[in-house]
């Protein structure tokens, strides 16, 4: 049987539960940036791995920099084959 899902509740359990370093300082989220800009994939991860650079435990503002660079690579490349 499946369970029936009070929407609004499981939204804010949702909100509630992602971590701080994808929050700014106003509460905006980087994945509602993303959608409010309407980007691809690879833009919004890029923009979220900037976002959060230096803000993750044990993991270097320089790992998500260089993850962020990548993922404008991918873009890049799909803008060159015409993929997007």
């Amino acid at each position: 049987m499946i369970e029936e899902v009070n929407e609004p509740q499981y939204q804010k359990e949702m909100e509630d539960n992602i971590p701080n370093y994808y929050k700014g300082k106003n509460g905006y989220m980087a994945k509602d940036v993303a959608a409010n800009f309407n980007l691809t994939y690879n833009l919004g991860s890029a923009m979220k791995y900037i976002l959060r650079a230096g803000k993750k435990e044990n993991n270097p503002a320089e790992k998500d920099i260089k993850k962020a660079i990548n993922h404008l690579y991918f873009e890049l490349e799909n803008i060159q084959n015409d993929t997007v």
